[in-house]
């Protein structure tokens, strides 16, 4: 229980964060500015700028030809006039030569030449000479009218009517339904996947702001000597829990409020999300994901203000601070392959394993339907990994935040850890 001390050095952090301006801009304004980012990011990858592309369709049989011309036409970038195809028919023993007596143009204001030869027909091989021959934006938008092309001419001979070949153009649309234990079988969306990004970037987010924070202040007050001044009141033990509750305390409040949109929509009917980006995270989920956000919170809280204790410059603690980033980022990193496999090896694996299970678990928790058994085992390895983090941490803090002059090696540092109370 902590003592009269460890509330007074909490009380003195939560003043100075939860009032400051800097808490503020960041529980508001940060995650505004990122999704403003991730927005323009999202559009960058999106916009093609491919107004004005010049390309030549050429075939081996004008019958070819004139099936790319009726279809082409029909397409909305080329009536709009964003694009300009012409047509040919050439021999494809003669289709290098061609290419060769258009290389002025494709240097120029040709984009590229697309070749359908007549084995296309079987086995879908077409052939693209450009002077950037990897343009996505061309493939993405030519995949598909040259399929249509090519199935048309395949089937034309068959006797089937307009309908069947619309039918066979069309891709399998796939409806998701979920099977779970104890619910009954239910259309499930995209919202359980977009939330559980929504999580881990939220857990990263807070988990680097927050500790990159508390490094500085460590450092910030052992170069300026209030250190010094605070333990004269309080044990070096009694100043790092005070100072790591605090943030922690500071961070679930920010987290609170972030979170809030998504607990009113949990708690209330009033906004009826399209099926496609409908959830089944409920108020328990969000009671372990608080729980294990204050857990993981703690550990990188100690680890980040056992580096501000080591280091006295701003620069070398960058440097120093790299093993924590890769703590966070790694397994932020892995809830990536999630998007594709929620349940993929190296998920479960992480899920478990000390560190990463503080970002893992509650994307697979979110993505997968596992018995709450498992979170709560992540939730006892993050509590196994704070008791032993916390000592460690606070043998370095209790001798580094004292010290100054030279960085300490390793070795000097690994004494540190190795010395009695």
């Amino acid at each position: 229980m902590p003592n009269y001390r460890i509330l007074a050095v909490i009380t003195r952090e939560l003043r100075e964060k939860l009032m400051s301006k800097s808490f503020i801009f960041m529980t508001i304004l940060m995650p505004a500015i990122m999704l403003i980012i991730m927005g323009f990011q999202a559009l960058m990858v999106l916009y093609q700028g491919d107004k004005g592309t010049k390309i030549e369709i050429v075939t081996e049989s004008a019958i070819l030809t004139e099936e790319c011309r009726k279809i082409f036409s029909e397409l909305e970038f080329i009536k709009e006039g964003s694009w300009t195809i012409t047509y040919n028919t050439v021999p494809l023993k003669e289709i290098k030569g061609y290419v060769d007596s258009k290389k002025s143009e494709l240097l120029k204001e040709l984009t590229g030449i697309i070749f359908i030869p007549d084995k296309a027909l079987t086995d879908k091989n077409v052939e693209y000479y450009a002077k950037i021959p990897n343009k996505l934006s061309v493939f993405e938008k030519m995949n598909g009218p040259i399929n249509n092309v090519l199935i048309d001419q395949y089937f034309k001979e068959k006797t089937l009517s307009p309908e069947e070949l619309n039918f066979a153009r069309q891709s399998v649309k796939f409806n998701n339904f979920k099977v779970s234990k104890e619910e009954k079988i239910e259309e499930q969306g995209f919202g359980n996947m977009i939330f559980s990004f929504v999580f881990a970037f939220l857990l990263y987010l807070s988990l680097i702001m927050t500790g990159t924070m508390t490094m500085s202040s460590v450092m910030e007050e052992k170069t300026s000597k209030v250190v010094e001044v605070l333990l004269s009141s309080v044990s070096s033990k009694e100043l790092m829990a005070g100072k790591i509750i605090g943030s922690t305390v500071t961070a679930l409040v920010q987290m609170i409020i972030w979170l809030s949109p998504m607990i009113i929509l949990i708690a209330t009917s009033w906004i009826a999300l399209p099926v496609k980006f409908k959830f089944d995270i409920g108020l328990g989920y969000l009671v372990y994901f608080l729980l294990n956000f204050s857990l993981g919170m703690l550990i990188f809280q100690g680890l980040f203000a056992m580096v501000g204790a080591i280091f006295n410059d701003p620069q070398e603690a960058q440097q120093g601070v790299f093993p924590v980033m890769f703590l966070i980022m790694i397994p932020f990193f892995i809830t990536f392959s999630m998007l594709r496999n929620p349940d993929n090896q190296l998920a479960v694996v992480a899920s478990y394993f000390p560190f990463a299970t503080i970002i893992v678990m509650p994307c697979r928790y979110t993505l997968v339907d596992i018995p709450f058994i498992y979170p709560l085992i992540s939730c006892l390895i993050n509590i196994a990994t704070l008791g032993i983090i916390i000592p460690i941490a606070g043998k370095v803090y209790r001798v580094g935040i004292l010290r100054t002059g030279t960085k300490p090696g390793l070795k000097e540092v690994m004494r540190w850890v190795k010395a009695k109370d």
